[in-house]
């Protein structure tokens, strides 16, 4: 592994003690709840309302640092200096040959470990930690955008990705490049493998907890001022729990994986509220009874401060506008109006409002002036979520996964587009609640053009999410495509041949089914609306949506 000192003697992030002497074989020792050692609270904050950057600067030495300064990013100086030992490909493939994400192992025992012999690098910046069952991913890309827009540097992580796994680890709005990600894995492979033969809890590092480490990582290299945290899953035993959140964000709570996490809202909630920490400020958006209770009484438990959407924060008024829509808000100093949030959709609204609240719980209830706001939102883009990819006709791409998602989504299309026909694009994940994503769009599909991703064998085939389908819209109106750059091509030819006035087409259903459409739809690196020819197949590469590793039998779920 060589040293880990770097330039002029100083430590890196990485083994800031003898990797070899520092793994501990005793899961009741390294698995601990996180809560034992605490990172020490947020940097102080000065009048402006910005943490001071005197705060213990991340040490440097590390493969990115050798050269000098480096973010991760595209174009960055020191960008690729050394070679690795594997194409990106491959690392992604051994990567995503790993516990697959959607098998829950519960428990923090490897990431801690896996942490510890890296130097604790989650503990180098305050964190906002997102949690919730929808709109974690927009509510963190407006809080980022927020904290960029207030002089910031932020490092976001998120789960899923669209389309390539780079896209969970981003620098101040940009993902790191492949080159970075591959130096990450490179360095940290090593210490990887020694979690591994520790088999803690009886299994081997899955690959979430790898890649949650990979992005402290670079957060702490880089170093940024402040990480934007989202969950993979619940949050209590999500490998991202390690952090010590001092603002935990909780967007709306309903029914999902629900064999993994409970069949109701009070149980899901309570798995959530583990993000909550002692001391910490909790950021509630509007919530059901049954969870707001649960959350309320675990801020009561481990004295953490609560701000609640509806009655601290809110949002107070919005006006569909060209390109998006003008909203007013309440946030910590009162009203603030006449904002344009350049996407459509109240849901939408409501998590920026949401972002709001958390960067000014973050910044010790400072009110951001209405022109930071501005900016911030004028940043603001959501690939995958009401994203308009193709004029004539429209396509948009809408990941809503879930019956509350795609509720949410029907009426935010209904508002902001004149669509007729509506044909829909729908690929589904087998474990969710397929008769309810269906039945949310019986009101708008005229036709609806049913396929399967190809990159996840969780998906639902085409044939049976088929029959589901036809009992909700009558067998007359569903198409079965079970590849999706047939589906896509099915959709518009439909679509166009209506001669409705105004032709549009819906890819909705899963996160991987919209990555591997916006793959097909959007040239890479061109700009939202410049979208590229369709290729003629999606390659069944891991690179999309989740990980899904093999079936590896066995493991604990709660």
């Amino acid at each position: 592994m060589g040293s880990p000192r770097g330039v002029g003697g100083r430590r890196s992030w990485l083994g800031r003690r003898c990797p070899a002497q520092s793994i501990v074989a005793s899961s009741t020792t390294v698995g601990r709840r996180p809560g034992n050692e605490r990172a020490a609270r947020p940097a102080p904050v000065r009048s402006g309302g910005v943490p001071q950057p005197g705060r213990r600067r991340p040490p440097v030495g590390t493969v990115a640092d050798r050269d000098g300064p480096h973010d991760g990013r595209p174009g960055s100086p020191a960008r690729s200096r050394r070679p690795v030992s594997s194409s990106h490909a491959e690392i992604t493939a051994a990567l995503t040959a790993r516990w697959p994400e959607q098998r829950v192992a519960p428990s923090l025992a490897r990431i801690t470990a896996l942490l510890e012999l890296m130097g604790d690098p989650h503990k180098a910046a305050p964190v906002i930690h997102l949690t919730g069952t929808n709109g974690k991913g927009s509510t963190a890309i407006v809080i980022e955008s927020l904290l960029r827009a207030s002089g910031l540097r932020t490092g976001r992580f998120s789960s899923p990705h669209l389309s390539r796994v780079n896209e969970r680890i981003s620098i101040d709005g940009e993902p790191i490049s492949d080159e970075r990600f591959d130096q990450i894995w490179t360095e940290i492979e090593p210490l990887v493998a020694m979690v591994d033969e520790q088999r803690l809890d009886g299994v081997a590092m899955t690959f979430f907890e790898v890649v949650t480490a990979m992005a402290f990582a670079a957060f702490a290299d880089a170093p940024v001022d402040v990480v934007v945290l989202e969950v993979g899953m619940a949050g209590t035993w999500d490998a991202t729990n390690v952090a010590d959140g001092s603002v935990a964000v909780i967007t709306p709570i309903d029914l999902d994986h629900t064999h993994l996490l409970g069949g109701t809202v009070a149980e899901i909630a309570r798995e959530k509220a583990g993000i909550i920490k002692p001391g910490a400020m909790a950021v509630l958006a509007g919530q059901p009874v049954e969870a707001a209770t649960v959350l309320l009484e675990r801020a009561m438990e481990v004295g953490a401060l609560v701000q609640r959407e509806g009655v601290d924060f809110g949002l107070l008024e919005r006006t569909p506008a060209v390109g998006g829509q003008v909203l007013r808000i309440n946030g910590a100093e009162g009203p603030v109006g006449d904002l344009h949030l350049p996407v459509h959709g109240a849901h939408l609204a409501q998590n920026a409002a949401l972002a709001v609240a958390a960067v000014e719980a973050f910044l010790g209830m400072k009110a951001l002036a209405p022109d930071v706001i501005q900016q911030g939102f004028d940043a603001v883009r959501l690939p995958g979520r009401m994203e308009v990819v193709r004029r004539s006709p429209t396509i948009v791409l809408d990941a809503a996964h879930n019956p509350h998602g795609a509720r949410a989504t029907a009426a935010a299309l209904a508002e902001a587009f004149d669509f007729h026909p509506l044909v829909g694009v729908l690929a589904v994940m087998g474990d969710k609640d397929v008769d309810g994503i269906v039945e949310a769009w019986t009101e708008s599909f005229e036709q609806v053009v049913v396929t399967q991703v190809a990159s996840t064998s969780r998906g639902m085939p085409a044939e049976e999410l088929a029959e589901v389908v036809a009992s909700r819209f009558g067998a007359e109106r569903v198409h079965v495509e079970p590849r999706m750059d047939a589906a896509l091509e099915r959709a518009v030819a439909l679509a166009e041949a209506d001669g409705g006035p105004v032709p549009g087409v819906l890819v909705t259903g899963s996160v991987i089914a919209v990555g591997e459409a916006r793959t097909l739809l959007v040239r890479p690196g061109s700009e939202d609306d410049q979208p590229g020819e369709p290729l003629l197949e999606v390659a069944d590469s891991g690179q999309f949506g989740e990980a899904d590793g093999p079936d590896l039998g066995g493991g604990t779920v709660r």
